[in-house]
């Protein structure tokens, strides 16, 4: 079985990931079959010692954070996160490294007559896709002998097969409406199917949420006799400066205080960062305390692309996926803050080398400006001669997402519109996107794909504009892919 062999097997089980609609969250539907599965396999799932993530946002982030900092503590590391960018490989990671084609058909060899017989047994159902997948990282973890494995739930947590694991610590990010059709219609019912991987006697770390959301996990682990920690109550975090490339911060953790900088940016990545160092900390008891110096170190190097991710500057490309509502919030809070938009009554201009959030250097340009201290090219500000910088926004969205929401909250930046479409099976088509911006005055263009969006749109942007693509980490994918050809 090569590489091409496997893939073409893996992707031969259901896959709810590109089917929009579907509900697993019924009473047939249970994680027997893995365990069961599991166990014929040995329990590679039990092996390491497990962190494990769920929640609505920020999971992926808080993940990759939580295992640059075990690996440079010197522990190896798996790491299994969904969805991926570019290559299934990305999934499946030790120490920073993808499983090779080579490795990956390998397990995939050695996992085949395991998953074939638990599919003929008729006491158990079929396994999907990501079950077959999760499956397979837990054996390959066990292959690799990693000391730790840092999982992201695919989805919900209660009935994700990642759900089968024991973790030491289990996290649950910003929880918001997302995948209503399959999870709950309420915040209070997605937060329970999220608390579903919290484990009795075990320990819980809880990013800042709703106070429904907190109310419904804090009543899980008093049932469950689980011990929670509260990020923003019982850990805090405050921000110090930040610029284009890194921000610096400051957490008061449960054991100590933490001096932290990120490449990453967005406010939202600080409070993951906290979320992190909590995790983190509650390693010490089991023997595995992790020094001050190795956190900072792991944070500073942590990578996580296509979250606020800048690719060019003048115009600025911004690439970000947000896909629901609460994150395209705090996106839209960021552009604003980052780049002047909303706020140009203070700020003069931008240019490409760091700078602090306009708020802060707002009255210090106004000054230069009078001082004749100019960049060049800023005079024309003065002038007038350059048109007012414009947000040029690239979008397209699962057709099971809130798209009339997350429209709502992207109106505020008065931008030009290009609607598009990924090339994902579950892309809504551009012209539903573009009859949401409609209702708000707005009149999209519309293309048919991001390679076209971008063609037609970074010749008319102007130097101090802000290009950004967002709606779908598919498209982001996508994006990305454009600019690596370029």
């Amino acid at each position: 079985m090569n590489y091409s062999q496997s893939g073409k097997y893996l992707h031969s089980f259901i896959d709810y990931e590109k089917i929009p609609g579907i509900s697993y969250a019924s009473s047939d539907y249970d994680l027997r079959h893995i365990e069961e599965l599991l166990h014929r396999m040995g329990e590679p799932h039990l092996v390491a010692r497990t962190i494990h993530i769920a929640g609505t946002n920020g999971k992926g982030s808080v993940a990759a954070m939580i295992a640059q900092v075990l690996s440079g503590s010197g522990y190896k590391t798996g790491l299994y996160t969904s969805p991926h960018l570019h290559t299934l490989r990305e999934r499946i990671r030790v120490d920073g490294s993808l499983i090779s084609e080579g490795e990956f058909a390998a397990t995939m060899a050695e996992v085949k007559p395991y998953f074939e017989a638990i599919n003929r047994d008729p006491l158990y159902r079929q396994l999907t896709f990501f079950e077959a997948l999760t499956v397979l990282a837990f054996a390959y973890f066990k292959k690799k002998q990693v000391a730790f494995q840092v999982l992201e739930v695919g989805l919900g947590g209660r009935l994700d097969a990642t759900n089968a694991a024991k973790p030491e610590v289990c996290i649950i990010t910003p929880i918001s409406l997302d995948h209503t059709e399959m999870l709950g219609d309420s915040l209070t019912s997605i937060a329970y199917e999220k608390a579903g991987i919290i484990k009795p006697g075990g320990q819980v770390v809880l990013s800042p949420q709703r106070e429904e959301v907190s109310q419904v996990i804090s009543d899980v682990c008093r049932q469950r006799g689980a011990s929670l920690v509260q990020v923003g109550k019982d850990v805090t975090w405050h921000k110090i400066t930040g610029n284009l490339y890194h921000q610096s911060f400051i957490v008061e953790g449960k054991m100590g205080t933490y001096h932290l900088a990120i490449p990453l940016l967005g406010d939202y990545q600080i409070e993951n960062a906290a979320t992190a160092v909590v995790a983190l900390e509650l390693l010490a008891p089991s023997g595995f305390a992790i020094p001050s110096e190795d956190v900072a170190q792991g944070l500073a190097r942590v990578e996580w692309p296509g979250r606020f991710q800048i690719l060019r500057y003048r115009p600025v490309v911004l690439v970000d996926g947000a896909h629901n509502v609460a994150s395209m919030k705090r996106l839209v809070s960021n552009i604003k803050t980052y780049f002047d938009l909303g706020c140009r009554s203070e700020c003069v201009s931008r240019s490409p080398e760091p700078f602090a959030p306009c708020h802060s250097e707002g009255a210090k340009r106004l000054k230069n400006l009078a001082q004749g201290k100019l960049r060049e090219g800023e005079e024309s500000h003065r002038s007038g001669q350059v048109p007012r910088p414009k947000n040029l926004l690239i979008i397209g969205a699962s057709c099971d997402k809130d798209i009339a929401g997350m429209v709502k909250e992207l109106v505020s930046l008065s931008p030009q519109v290009i609607a598009t479409r990924s090339s994902h099976p579950r892309a809504a088509s551009p012209s539903v996107i573009a009859a949401e911006f409609a209702k708000q005055d707005i009149k999209p263009e519309i293309t048919e794909n991001v390679t076209q969006a971008l063609s037609q749109t970074l010749p008319v942007a102007n130097k101090e504009d802000v290009v950004c693509v967002t709606g779908s980490l598919f498209l982001v994918a996508e994006a990305l892919d454009y600019f690596s050809k370029a």
